[in-house]
Parts: C-alpha cells; sequence; structure tokens
C-alpha cells in the first residue's frame, strides 16, 4: 500500500542516461543500511528500559523510512519503475508502499504487467482507485486488464460523459491496435480562421498536451482535413488563413490499424504524432511517439522471449513455480527433440563403432548449421516484422540465402574437413574423414537456410509469431539432420 509522507516537493533537475541505474543502486543501499542498523538497534539490551528502547527502535524506522521516501520523490516516475521491476519481492512491496500515493498511477503505467500485477494484487480497491482516479481516459483503459472490475466500474462513473465514452472506445479496440495506444488529448482548430485567432487560443492553455508538433484542423462535425504544424504557425504572418498554410498530406491512422505497423511508419517518416480516424473520417485521437517507442520495445522484448522458448514476460523476482512453469512448454519440447536426435545416432551405432572418430566430429556439423540458421531465420524474422518479405520477392530472397549456405559450406566446410584430415593425418580413414566433413557440413548448411526461411513464414501465415520458440526448432532440426547427413554419409562410405 502506497502512503502519503510530509516531504516538501523537491525541484527537478536534470536526469541523465544512468539516472535508473542510481537510483537503483542508492535504494538497495539505504534497504540494506535499514536493516543492519535497526538489527544491531533491536538486539541491544531492551530490558534495561523497554519503553525507551521501544521508541528508540520506532524513531530510528520512522528516520530510515523518511530517508528512503524522500529518495523515492525525487526520482522520476520511470526510474522508480525500474527499481521496482528490480528488487525481490519484499524489498519491492517496502519500496512501493513508501511512494507517495499521487504517483502511482503514473508508476503504474511505467511498469511491466508482471510486476503490476504483483503490486495491484497488493492493494484493496480503495487504493487503486485512489491511485488511478487522477489518470486520463486512455491511460485507464492501459491499466483496465489488471485492475478488479469494481474499480473500473467506480472509475468510470467518476468521469464526464466525454472521458467516459473515451475510455470505452478506448477498451473497445484489439490490444495491439492503434485504437487501444490512442491519445485522446489533442488541439483541434478550423481552416477558416486566422494564424492570429489561433495563437490567441492556444494561449488559452495552462500547457499543451505532450508531443503536440501540430494542431489538427477539422469541420464543425470533426471530420478531418489536415495539419497545421506549429513551425508554420509561427513563420506565417498572422493575418494568414490556416487554410493557406495548412498540410493535407498527412498519414492518416485508422484506429484498427496494427499498431507496430504504425510504428514503422513513425520511424520511416520520422513523426512525433498522427491523427487517428474513425471509418467515416471523423477524427478520435492521436498516435504519440511516447506510445510508439513503447510498443517497440514491447515488440522487442517479446521477439527476445518467443525465441527463447519463454510463453510469456516473466518478473525477474517471481515465485520459483511460477518462472519454472512459464519456462515447461518449449523445455517439454526440446526434450522430446533431443530423445528423436538421440535415436537418429543410434540408428548409426554400427557405423560409429567401425570409426569411433565419427563421434567427435559430428557435434560440429550440427553446431555450424544451427549458428547459421539462427543468422538466416534472425533476418527473415527482422524483415517480416518490418513487412519487406512479400510474395513478389520471396524467390529471390530464398535463392539468395541457398546461395549463400552453399557457398558459406564450400568454404567453411573445405576447412573443417582440411581440419579433420590434418587431426587424424597417418590413419586410414583420414581423407575419407576430410570429404565427409566437407560434404555434410555443405548440406547441413543448406537445411539450416531452409529451416531459417521456412520456420519464420510458416509461423506468419498462419497468424502467429514469427518468432515463437524458432531457435528450439531450428536446434532440433541443425542437430537431427546434421547427425543424420553426417553418420547417413559415413555408412556409405566406410
Amino acid at each position: 500500500m502506497a502512503m502519503d509522507f510530509p516531504l516538501e516537493d523537491q525541484p527537478e533537475s536534470p536526469r541523465d542516461l544512468d539516472d535508473a541505474q542510481k537510483a537503483l543502486a542508492d535504494v538497495q543501499a539505504l534497504l540494506r543500511k535499514q536493516r543492519v542498523i535497526e538489527s544491531v538497534v533491536h538486539n541491544q539490551q531492551p530490558h534495561v528500559n523497554p519503553e525507551r528502547h521501544k521508541l528508540v527502535e520506532e524513531l530510528v524506522h520512522r528516520q530510515h523510512v523518511n530517508e528512503l521516501s524522500q529518495k523515492l520523490h525525487q526520482l522520476h516516475p520511470a526510474d522508480v519503475a525500474y527499481v521496482l521491476e528490480s528488487l525481490p519481492i519484499e524489498d519491492r512491496l517496502v519500496v512501493w508502499g513508501l511512494v507517495r500515493s499521487e504517483r502511482d498511477g503514473e508508476i503504474l503505467l511505467e511498469l511491466s504487467d508482471s510486476v503490476r500485477e504483483t503490486l495491484i494484487r497488493s492493494m484493496d480497491s480503495e487504493e487503486l482507485y485512489a491511485a488511478t482516479e487522477s489518470l486520463d481516459a486512455d491511460e485507464i483503459a492501459d491499466l483496465a486488464p489488471d485492475l478488479p472490475r469494481d474499480v473500473v466500474e467506480k472509475l468510470a462513473s467518476s468521469l464526464s460523459l466525454e472521458e467516459r465514452e473515451q475510455l470505452r472506445a478506448a477498451m473497445s479496440y484489439p490490444e495491439d491496435s492503434v485504437g487501444a495506444r490512442m491519445d485522446f488529448d489533442m488541439v483541434t482548430i478550423r481552416d477558416d480562421v486566422t494564424l492570429e485567432v489561433v495563437l490567441r487560443y492556444l494561449r488559452r492553455f495552462d500547457e499543451l498536451p505532450e508531443q503536440t508538433d501540430q494542431v489538427f484542423v477539422v469541420d464543425r462535425v470533426d471530420h478531418f482535413k489536415g495539419s497545421l504544424p506549429l513551425d508554420r504557425l509561427l513563420v506565417n504572418e498572422p493575418e494568414t488563413l490556416v487554410s493557406e498554410v495548412m498540410s493535407r498530406e498527412v498519414l492518416m491512422l485508422s484506429a484498427l490499424d496494427d499498431a507496430s505497423e504504425a510504428a514503422q511508419a513513425f520511424e520511416r517518416y520520422d513523426l512525433v504524432s498522427a491523427p487517428v480516424l474513425d471509418p467515416s473520417g471523423k477524427l478520435i485521437g492521436r498516435l504519440t511517439v511516447n506510445e510508439v517507442v513503447d510498443v517497440i520495445r514491447e515488440e522487442s522484448e517479446s521477439d527476445i522471449l518467443t525465441s527463447a522458448g519463454l510463453r510469456e514476460e516473466e518478473d525477474l523476482f517471481a515465485s520459483v513455480w511460477e518462472s519454472a512453469k512459464n519456462r515447461w512448454l518449449w523445455l517439454g519440447v526440446n526434450l522430446f527433440t533431443a530423445f528423436f536426435a538421440s535415436r537418429v545416432i543410434d540408428a548409426f551405432e554400427g557405423t560409429i563403432a567401425k570409426v569411433v572418430a565419427l563421434a567427435t566430429l559430428m557435434p560440429i556439423v550440427a553446431g555450424i548449421a544451427g549458428n547459421s540458421g539462427n543468422q538466416t531465420m534472425t533476418l527473415m524474422i527482422r524483415s517480416l516484422a518490418l513487412g519487406q518479405v512479400t510474395a513478389a520477392n520471396l524467390r529471390l530472397l530464398m535463392k539468395k540465402e541457398f546461395a549463400i549456405a552453399g557457398l558459406n559450406g564450400l568454404m567453411w566446410g573445405g576447412l573443417a574437413g582440411s581440419a579433420a584430415y590434418a587431426l587424424y593425418f597417418g590413419t586410414p580413414h583420414a581423407l575419407t574423414l576430410g570429404v565427409l566433413m566437407m560434404l555434410a557440413m555443405m548440406l547441413n548448411l543448406l537445411v539450416a537456410a531452409m529451416i531459417g526461411v521456412a520456420v519464420p513464414l510458416t509461423l506468419a501465415k498462419i497468424g502467429r509469431d514469427p518468432a515463437m520458440g524458432s531457435s528450439v526448432l531450428l536446434t532440433f532440426t541443425t542437430d537431427s539432420m546434421g547427425f543424420f547427413i553426417f553418420l547417413g554419409l559415413a555408412s556409405l562410405f566406410f
């Protein structure tokens, strides 16, 4: 539970890239100091004067609480979130309890889903309502899936009719859509007024919405007509009409557009904000660069997790049981594939018995192909995410990857074959082992290229994340096929 402390507001100080790490180190040091000193005070002789001893303990505890709370109050919400995510659950709850209650909502927005769920479970309905009642409708929509139903209903009833409609709209869109990410706080104007009128209108605001690089031009029923960039507003004569200088070539987004595709457009055109329209062309919100950065970060994290076979984002300090369950699916798949690979080796037991050197050389064939396939697969996943792979260029891309695999197989297979020949020089099978290594590596690199292209494409075609379990599937194929190719050729040669 977050608490209030009578601390004076601290002036904002400049921040740098190391602020979050410094804040974490400071908070951890304060927590250690608190435990050590309070332990020393507690172990002193309480029977001499029990009441005085208890008072000293309370004073020491309050001093440490105030010191830690003061430190937290000086931090940016994103830095507080970073600290919370980096602490064990027991310390995390202690620190969370010292955060000033009016900052709870904005900090919850910055947290990862798994850590946010942990903190929300530690709060009752009244605390959650107090933490989120000051948030905007789009921010409440971000937190709504994690909040108890009664809290969401209470928050909705406290909003104005317009804000309630905005909340309902934001919650109605799919999680990965532009509509779920859009911001309703924006400035709109008409095209039949002068720039001087627009300037007077803007001066009525205490502050402009964040990431305001343009104001949107609409008609009387809010249909989008264009935008007026702020630089044009400032450099043109005040008597100029908005219609004369406004931009009509504006990237317009639909609320149902995929958020990742919108993020690619922001990156391509260096955008700060973009209007979001409904099917009738009515302006209903805007997408801003801060949300786009979140989309890119979340997709990057998701790709890393899914490629490693993790089913979902995992709290670094979640319970052992929960963390273990999150890793079971692809570990089970990996166990099955490992047994399959072992059966491939067992099928050629007689060949290995004839030439024991085969057992030492075959892991090289599998390992090199796995690395090569991972390079191809990483390139494919990235290209699919950027929308660069199409039906028109797929055939050419596959030819290129097979050509690369063939060239690498010839070059590195030849090198591996020469090394095998050198290692077993003087034995009856030295030359045969060298040729075998070269052929097996070439063939397995071609297999790795095929899998590196086929797995992401297949997953994307069936609507799944192209990175999902890709490394596990690749390792299974390159190991099994590497052993099969190497030992299969060996059974022919020997």
